[in-house]
């Protein structure tokens, strides 16, 4: 048996544990790319904010990384209403790409792929807990509204 053969023999084999995290650590990947390759506090522009000005590759990138996500969360086992709120996401992110210039500004701004990586991430984190080595949630830092909160008032 050659090594492509082995290789799809030992992800058949795979516990849905161990495909869930994968999934986990692939969706990290994506948004990181698509979304955060230059972050500032907490906005980020990656690959589709800039592929967003470029038509044709526009449309592209966010298909083809929209359906790797949907790929990983369909391996990973997710959640009906995790592939619903996914497949929103991701279909808003590139319906921009087809209005020129206002879609493009709106796409460039818009974390459609990281949205998109986030409910999935949280699904698994839900079902199979955080992979080892991944980094701990970071705490929404900005609110708009103190709605939800919980303080201390004494």
């Amino acid at each position: 048996m050659d090594a492509t053969h082995t290789l799809h023999a030992d992800r058949a084999n795979e516990a849905p544990r161990e495909r869930a995290h994968r999934a986990w650590t692939n969706a990290e990947r994506i948004k990181r790319l698509s979304d955060e390759l230059i972050k500032i506090g907490p906005w980020g522009i990656g690959l589709d904010g800039a592929l967003a000005w470029i038509p044709g590759a526009n449309v592209a990138y966010s298909v083809g990384a929209g359906g790797l996500l949907m790929y990983e969360a369909v391996q990973a086992k997710a959640t009906p209403a995790t592939l619903a709120r996914m497949g929103l996401y991701l279909a808003a992110n590139t319906a921009m790409d087809g209005v020129p210039v206002v879609g493009w500004a709106m796409d460039t701004i818009f974390r459609g792929h990281a949205m998109a990586a986030k409910a999935l991430q949280k699904d698994i984190e839900a079902r199979h807990g955080l992979p080892a080595g991944a980094p701990p949630r970071e705490p929404r830092r900005w609110r708009l509204f103190n709605i939800g909160r919980q303080t201390d008032r004494r």
